[in-house]
């Protein structure tokens, strides 16, 4: 319709094309102040895209920056929800607190999620992963100082030896490089209430430290990482088979 303007009324171009005098100039405005952000926000897509769905604003924004493109995150979710665009929302994870059946040890802990060197303080915890009719348990250890996975075992069974064969793994692992202040963290489940498991990390002299009851925030960075395996590994990959 701009092309023809110079032969026809803009008027009955517009009536024509059964299009409203305001749209035509909204559209003729758009073209000719081109989006300074169209750029950016392909580049948004392509990594929104090619994760599957699985990054927020926030990981964006870090993988922007180690492509060499700086932007805030205040940017970048503003772009994104023009985009209409957002990471996978979260489920809930498996909790099983069948009350006191040992020993409560003190939270020793207190949100000092944050270590400078590593196996100065672990975090450990079990989650649930449902699989079509079946389930799958996962109890990892995971290390303050770089969220690395000191260790991990997988069962089809909450069972006691799920955690038992965890722990011996990670001190196996570690027995010549552990900090001699370890403090291994945890909720108030009845694996770590076991005598059998106080007795192992306090004989290798480890400090046992547990969530206050009916708190999760105690545990918070095992929370985010059991959220976000499962948002990334479950919900958008759906396995079928536990194998």
């Amino acid at each position: 319709m701009e092309g023809l303007r110079d032969q026809y009324l803009l008027s009955d171009l517009l009536k024509i094309a059964r299009i409203p005098r305001s749209s035509f100039y909204y559209h003729r405005t758009t073209l000719i102040h081109k989006d300074k952000y169209a750029h950016i926000k392909q580049r948004i897509a392509d990594l929104y895209h090619k994760h599957k769905g699985r990054y927020g604003y926030r990981r964006i924004t870090v993988a922007l920056k180690q492509s060499g493109v700086n932007h805030n995150h205040k940017l970048i979710a503003k772009l994104m929800k023009q985009l209409k665009l957002s990471a996978k929302i979260r489920r809930q994870k498996y909790r099983s607190y069948k009350g006191q059946l040992g020993k409560i040890a003190k939270n020793h802990l207190k949100l000092r999620f944050h270590a400078d060197k590593p196996n100065h303080r672990w975090l450990t915890d079990i989650t649930e992963f449902k699989v079509g009719d079946n389930k799958l348990y996962l109890s990892p250890i995971l290390d303050c100082y770089n969220n690395e996975v000191v260790s991990y075992t997988l069962s089809r069974r909450p069972t006691y030896d799920l955690v038992s064969q965890m722990l011996d793994c990670a001190l196996t692992k570690t027995k010549a490089c552990r900090d001699k202040r370890l403090m291994l963290h945890s909720d108030q489940r009845w694996h770590y209430q076991m005598k059998p498991f106080s007795t192992t990390i306090k004989y290798h002299g480890i400090k046992q430290s547990m969530s206050r009851k009916g708190n999760c925030l105690d545990n918070t960075l095992m929370e985010g990482f059991f959220g976000t395996l499962k948002c990334e590994i479950i919900y958008i990959e759906k396995p079928q088979t536990i194998e």
